[in-house]
């Protein structure tokens, strides 16, 4: 008999392995639903929840079990777009009581909404609560999304007795530096999220009048983004105001000082109860960067074990494969997302031997999607075959990683080698009244002002304020630096980051960058393909200090550092690697009026001259991981 080699007989274990956590545990018991109970937190105010117990013959089974907790903004019961009913019922079946609880002021619960400040103490005496019940056997592990992600790390940081594992899935997070507020910038998914939910689950929401005013004022979205900034009782949100009073505190606050402290892991992960984590993100979603960050902070804190996935996913959508415009290859996607968490949940909550730490998708600590390597064709509904596979790393950052810089060339070259120019410049006009539209990109709650994703970077019908087919970069307000077509393929896995020498006509002022992976015209993409790695913004008044504003001297030449997000991307043979620098992203981003007056107080706007610098004392430039071949 023939025997396999060692290596072979690895790969077969993994694909066996990640088989039989896609397949899942068969269902166990029955489930019954007591709907609804009004927990009480230490205030007084009771939070609406829903558990739903393994059954036996429809009565509730004897004995103690685990608990998968998700607190959720977002209607516990029945929202079709989160289906909590489907997935409570899948882990009840499979031996856990699972338990899903309205927030505070949204939906069923009582009291008054506020962004996550409220969901460290309630997390911790909803947890109190189950562990007095005699179907708890006193381990919880939490459950959810975005900020539902938000509410785990909440619990986690809380030190929660109660708390025995956490999978926080593109969870908000240390949301001053990279999430709410962006460099200084403010991102506007926020704001939409505000329009949205102001009238969804609040508690003015259940008058029947203002909840006509403010289903209006969602559905006008439109006529309202151009007229920021939102001031307080000036629209029809004020008819709910304790979402006014945010938003408009949030557009006021860009500082990350004390006003974002809640979910604030980077500065102190001491904070974070040491407990098995699991982080999840997606290199197109809006939380990619915290993601990876958390991972780092988490790694080198606590002794219990932290993993992290990376896949090429926008936010929330873990089970598909295509994004945006771009197929990635059915192998991106978690097929069955149910099963993949319970491996996890038995694990660490009932101790059972399986995958995690042997086998894929847990086979490593980190696990990532290289995107990539696919052929570039045209596939099924018209969208271009990126590709890529999943590769399993020992940590994060890739310690083989090379921090390589591409410096900005006079005449829009990009290459390694530094500038010789003694001067060399670039000057464009920022216009606030004209701001260059978001195509794609790390976005969430943007539903129907923003796409999500991987883009051409192209115009079209997706996009109401880029609707004609014209390249971004036909625009006068982007310069573009790129290289010449690769002579072979370069892998980029890793943070990323822009150093840029600039001045502005303006007291402050933004500067954005973008990382494109440029296809060459092909029979299936006569014109190319300009696809969309990765993007990030630095508002001129924080660029030396998150903390702390300072105005520019208008003419005056400053470092700034622009933040992308992380990616994993292989830049094949014969494309471009190219870098967009300009000064708006909208509405992915607020808009800079150019005038330094008090953020989201301003009246007046101005266009600004704004200078790039790429010279030999000025040496311009993106900071790439590029892994060895």
């Amino acid at each position: 008999m023939q025997l396999f080699p060692l290596r072979v007989l690895r790969v077969l274990f993994a694909a066996a392995a990640a088989f039989s956590v896609a397949r899942g545990r068969p269902a166990e018991y029955d489930v019954v639903v007591e709907p609804n109970i009004m927990v009480p937190m230490r205030d007084g105010v009771r939070l609406a929840t829903d558990v739903y117990r393994p059954a036996r013959e429809k009565a509730a089974a004897d004995g103690r079990f685990p608990v998968i907790l998700t607190r959720t903004p977002y209607n516990k019961g029945t929202n079709p777009a989160v289906n909590l009913n489907r997935v409570a019922r899948y882990f009840a079946e499979r031996g856990y009581v699972f338990i899903a609880q309205d927030t505070r002021g949204r939906y069923a619960s009582e009291g008054t909404w506020h962004m996550l400040t409220d969901d460290a103490r309630d997390g911790r005496d909803t947890a109190a609560w189950i562990g007095r019940q005699a179907w708890s056997d006193g381990k919880i592990g939490t459950h959810g999304t975005s900020y539902v992600g938000g509410t785990q790390h909440a619990m986690a940081l809380e030190q929660v007795p109660e708390l025995a594992t956490v999978m926080p899935v593109d969870a908000m997070s240390n949301i001053g530096r990279q999430g709410v507020r962006n460099a200084g910038a403010f991102e506007l998914r926020f704001w939409n999220w505000i329009m949205l939910n102001a009238g969804r689950g609040s508690a003015a929401s259940r008058d029947a009048g203002t909840a006509v005013e403010l289903t209006d004022l969602a559905a006008r979205r439109f006529d309202y983004l151009p007229r920021l900034p939102l001031r307080r009782g000036m629209t029809p949100l004020k008819l709910s105001p304790e979402y006014e009073e945010w938003i408009v505190e949030a557009m006021n606050h860009g500082a990350d000082d004390a006003f974002w402290d809640q979910n604030r892991i980077v500065d102190d992960p001491k904070r974070y109860k040491d407990i098995p984590v699991y982080l999840v993100g997606g290199w197109y979603d809006s939380w990619g960067g915290n993601t990876t960050a958390n991972f780092v902070a988490l790694a080198r804190t606590l002794r219990s074990p932290v993993y992290l996935i990376m896949g090429p996913w926008i936010h929330g959508e873990q089970d598909r494969h295509a994004h945006g415009q771009v197929e990635f290859g059915k192998d991106a996607a978690i097929a069955d997302h149910l099963a993949w968490r319970c491996e996890w949940y038995d694990r660490w909550l009932k101790g059972l031997d399986n995958s995690v730490g042997k086998a894929a998708p847990f086979a490593t600590k980190v696990r990532i999607f290289v995107m990539g390597t696919g052929d570039g064709r045209k596939v099924e509904k018209g969208l271009l075959n990126h590709g890529g596979s999943w590769r399993d790393e020992r940590e994060w950052p890739l310690a083989r990683a090379r921090a390589t810089a591409y410096y900005f060339q006079p005449g829009g070259g990009l290459a390694p080698s530094a500038p010789a120019a003694a001067q060399a410049s670039t000057s464009y006009q920022f216009d606030p009244r004209n701001p260059v539209p978001t195509l794609g990109g790390n976005i969430s709650s943007g539903n129907d002002i923003m796409q999500q994703g991987a883009w051409d970077q192209r115009g079209g019908e997706a996009f109401w304020n880029w609707r004609a087919p014209i390249p971004l970069s036909a625009r006068n307000d982007i310069v573009v630096f790129q290289t010449e077509p690769l002579a072979a393929d370069i892998e980029v896995t890793g943070e990323i980051e822009v150093k840029l020498w600039a001045s502005s006509s303006g007291r402050d002022t933004d500067f954005t960058a973008k990382l494109i992976d440029v296809y060459p015209p092909s029979a299936d993409f006569p014109h190319g393909f300009d696809l969309n790695i990765g993007d990030g913004i630095v508002r001129a008044r924080f660029r030396e200090s998150l903390q702390q504003e300072k105005l520019m001297t208008p003419g005056t030449v400053y470092p700034f550092t622009i933040k992308l997000y992380p990616t994993s991307n292989v830049f094949k043979q014969g494309h471009r690697i190219r870098v967009d620098i300009s000064s708006s992203n909208f509405p992915r981003f607020d808009l800079n009026p150019n005038t330094g007056e008090p953020l989201n107080q301003h009246r007046r706007v101005e266009i600004a001259t704004n200078t790039l610098l790429h010279d030999r004392e000025h040496p311009s430039h993106i900071v790439l991981p590029v892994v060895p071949r």
